[in-house]
């Protein structure tokens, strides 16, 4: 059966506060998002200690790591600041594997100035998807040498956002310290989002076999609201990376609130990962019990 699981950010409190809410809500699994209000896990701290304390806390509460948020703008324009994305990711690969996970996640960025969200010309071009393999190889063989995995996650406005950009990546870095998170909310804009089976049916035929780890979140139209949509999820010093709702054509929400043929993504994704983590997110902590109830509800209607 599939397990349910939650990212741990949506709970900003203390390290063992938040891992005790999670529990009280039935989960068994968490997405590790580095951030707790009483411990230090920033750049150059996440020390042996630390990991160990991160990991054996959540293994008390039986909520064990299935995987670590690493999320980054890889390619950012700014050489200097690309850099130190792409160190803090590494280091979180280094340190995965004590943190109770082997699999490190992130989108791929844009060459976008104003938003990690938003499109850029250059994103579509050759020169922009080469520099992007390299940082992705780099971050592949990173992760296979400290016994990790790098989890790409597609989003439809960074380099790789399209399932044939996806596949093109994978082919060109064909590396064991490479796989996918998979989110399919991730892959529809406004020209495929009316052929939701269609696109599910491509992406699981073509990408099934790369998946590690899958998101649970929904998609619909934005309707007149064409701003990048940002929510407020009661933690002034929350990451954008989990405020962001969307962008443009496309908003995102929490699973149920949207137009994701759920059935058919479960059907599809339980063909070959049956017991694969779910992790729910864009979502608020008051939402939680709801989001839940439609998860345990579709796991109960498909006998998963």
């Amino acid at each position: 059966m599939m397990q349910l699981g939650i990212f741990s950010g949506y709970f900003p409190y203390g390290l063992e506060e938040s891992a005790k809410k999670i529990r009280s809500h039935g989960f068994n699994t968490v997405q590790l998002d580095l951030h707790f209000k009483d411990i230090d896990l920033s750049h150059g701290n996440l020390t042996a200690a630390n990991c160990k304390k991160v990991r054996d806390t959540f293994r008390a509460h039986d909520l064990p790591v299935s995987c670590i948020s690493g999320y980054t703008n890889i390619i950012h324009p700014d050489m200097a600041h690309r850099k130190a994305n792409v160190d803090r990711l590494k280091d979180i690969i280094r340190n995965a594997r004590a943190l109770g996970s082997p699999y490190v996640i992130s989108e791929t960025g844009t060459y976008n100035t104003e938003s990690e969200w938003m499109s850029d010309p250059k994103n579509k071009t050759e020169e922009g998807f080469e520099a992007c393999r390299k940082i992705i190889a780099e971050l592949a063989q990173e992760a296979y040498d400290h016994g990790s995995m790098f989890l790409l996650e597609t989003y439809v406005n960074n380099v790789v956002g399209s399932v044939e950009e996806t596949v093109k990546m994978f082919a060109q870095v064909d590396h064991p310290g490479l796989g996918l998170l998979m989110d399919p909310t991730n892959y529809f804009e406004s020209h495929n989002i009316d052929n939701m089976d269609g696109i599910l049916h491509q992406v699981f035929d073509t990408l099934s076999d790369k998946i590690k780890i899958a998101h649970a979140k929904d998609v619909a139209r934005a309707g007149d609201d064409k701003s990048e949509k940002h929510a407020d999820i009661g933690d002034d010093e929350a990451l954008a990376s989990h405020t962001f709702r969307g962008v443009g054509e496309i908003v995102l929400n929490a699973p149920g609130t949207g137009s994701l043929n759920y059935d058919l993504y479960l059907q599809l994704l339980a063909k070959k990962h049956p017991n694969i983590p779910m992790i729910v997110e864009h979502l608020d902590e008051a939402d939680v019990p709801r989001s839940k109830a439609f998860m345990d509800g579709k796991f109960t209607a498909h006998g998963l």
